[in-house]
């Protein structure tokens, strides 16, 4: 038999250089494949507070987690709504002038300076034109002394405006001028807010949709998500649309044009708060209410125009969602306003920017959830709800045993033990009657164990005997314990030899 030779020289398990005896570096070992070794995560450093909130009832600590959104809620409605509308005052508030006035210009602008800023025209087509686009207020025709006026486009413009610059115009010698209305309101919306509450129901569903998606639908792909955003955003406008429309009363018409509109803007909503999400996590709802809630709604012009609202609302009348939803509502229900193409546009450009936070924030969270996995890192929300998790299931197993059931891996399975189990129907009931029937006596005979042939003797005396099938022996029932006797129980102290129950009277068996 051969022998391994001990002289050689080993096999070489690296695929030798070119330029020398040394194999290449980075040349990989056969067989091998380089794993590159992960850094020892240091551990997590946790706050003496953090220490000392984990002491609280898990339920107390999920409520103190979660106190941040009334607490935000608060100073939104202060700084956005209370802000903004508790005195709106006109400042440059655009006034078309046809042809030349400027007795009228100079009173003005001594009377209430830097509040109106006059455009000259000359056609009064034109000026209309831009009334009804809402480009300008009012339209003024000094040669008939006359103001035009859209109130389907803003109610609180056409109201004011009119009033006070005939003020201005009677202070100056100048009869009181005639006021024509160009777009008049119906009377299903006298005052014009509907299309600013309908703005702000579709606003609220699109958040919402992708807020709960964000906060519970982390690790769904790309297409579940988006999905989710166009089939909900169909529900939510079929559900607006016939609400405010058939239902309530506050829209005639333009059913199909509107449920479109408010299709778009939802889904457009929805991506972006959905790219938003991967980003804020559980808290997505302060950014999503911030952009399309608080500061949306008072910069819409919806209640009151850009040129009564201070700054920075009236600038952000050129990009928040509320604006071009107002105005799309506004043109396709009364015909006013700068039409359907900004909208369109403001539409596009928020539903491309949550297309790419969508594309990037994927790989971020990712990022940010392997780093959690591998350095073992917990939020304080994480604890709370891992402590909750525990204590609400030993809470269970405790109201298990208490009703005689315990909790197993695979299920939860009934126990009775009869020497701890008691019912109210126990002494009777004159409906349910006690716990073996509608008698309260116990029975008389209790259990009846199977006794095999061969056992005892056999009928009529005879030991020994053989019988067509197993005899019984009534055995009595401990009323104390009411634990029935069974057959295979081991033999009691009193018991004859050849494991025979010794004999004893047993209720109306005794006198026999």
């Amino acid at each position: 038999m051969s022998t391994p030779r001990n002289d050689l020289p080993p096999k070489r398990t690296t695929r030798p250089s070119t330029r020398g005896t040394h194999p290449r570096r980075g040349s990989s070992v056969a067989g091998h494949r380089r794993v590159r070794q992960a850094p020892v995560p240091e551990p997590q450093r946790i706050s003496a507070y953090r220490r000392w909130y984990g002491t609280l009832h898990p339920s107390l600590q999920l409520i103190g987690l979660q106190l941040w959104m009334p607490l935000f809620f608060i100073v939104g409605f202060c700084l956005c709504y209370v802000f903004a509308f508790h005195a709106p005052h006109p400042h440059d508030v655009p006034v078309a002038l046809v042809g030349s006035d400027p007795t009228l210009v100079a009173a003005v602008g001594k009377a209430l300076p830097g509040e109106y800023v006059f455009h000259v025209y000359d056609s009064l087509a034109s000026a209309k034109r831009d009334v009804l686009a809402g480009s300008m207020a009012v339209a003024y025709d000094p040669s008939a002394n006359e103001f035009f006026k859209a109130s389907a486009h803003q109610f609180q413009v056409a109201s004011l405006v009119p009033a006070t610059l005939s003020a201005v115009l009677e202070a100056g010698g100048t009869a009181a001028p005639r006021i024509t209305e160009l777009a008049p309101l119906p009377t299903y919306d006298e005052y014009g807010t509907v299309s600013m509450y309908v703005m702000l129901a579709w606003c609220i569903g699109g958040y919402m949709v992708a807020m709960f998606i964000g906060i519970m639908g982390g690790p769904l792909r790309h297409r579940t998500r988006m999905a989710v955003i166009v089939i909900g955003g169909l529900v939510i406008s079929l559900i607006t649309n016939t609400l405010a429309g058939p239902v309530v009363g506050a829209i005639h018409g333009h059913f199909v044009p509107l449920v479109l509109i408010a299709w778009g803007w939802i889904v457009a909503i929805g991506l972006a708060v959905n790219g938003l999400s991967y980003f804020a996590g559980r808290f997505i709802a302060a950014p999503a209410m911030i952009c399309f809630v608080f500061l949306s709604m008072p910069s819409s012009g919806g209640a009151y125009p850009k040129w009564f609202m201070p700054e920075p609302f009236a600038w952000l009348n050129n990009v928040v969602v509320g604006s071009s939803m107002v105005d799309m509502i506004k043109h396709q229900i009364y015909g006013v306003g700068a039409g359907l193409t900004r909208g369109l546009v403001t539409m596009a450009c928020y539903a491309g920017a949550g297309l790419v936070l969508m594309y990037v924030g994927k790989m971020w969270w990712e990022h940010r959830r392997i780093r959690a996995i591998v350095t073992g890192r917990t939020t304080m929300f994480q604890d709370a709800q891992n402590a909750n998790r525990e204590f609400l299931g030993k809470q269970r197993d405790q109201e298990l045993e208490r009703h005689g059931l315990t909790s197993t891996e695979t299920g939860t399975l009934t126990v009775l033990r009869d020497d701890e189990w008691e019912d109210d129907r126990a002494n009777g009931d004159v409906f349910m009657g006690g716990r073996d029937g509608l008698e309260t006596d116990s029975t008389p005979t209790g259990r009846i164990p199977v006794v095999r042939s061969g056992e005892r003797g056999g009928p009529a005396g005879r030991p020994g005997g053989t019988t067509a099938g197993p005899r019984t022996r009534p055995v009595p029932r401990v009323d104390a314990s009411r634990a029935p006797v069974r057959s295979d129980a081991p033999a009691r102290s009193g018991a004859r030899p050849g494991g025979t129950v010794e004999d004893r009277p047993h209720g109306r068996h005794a006198d026999r």
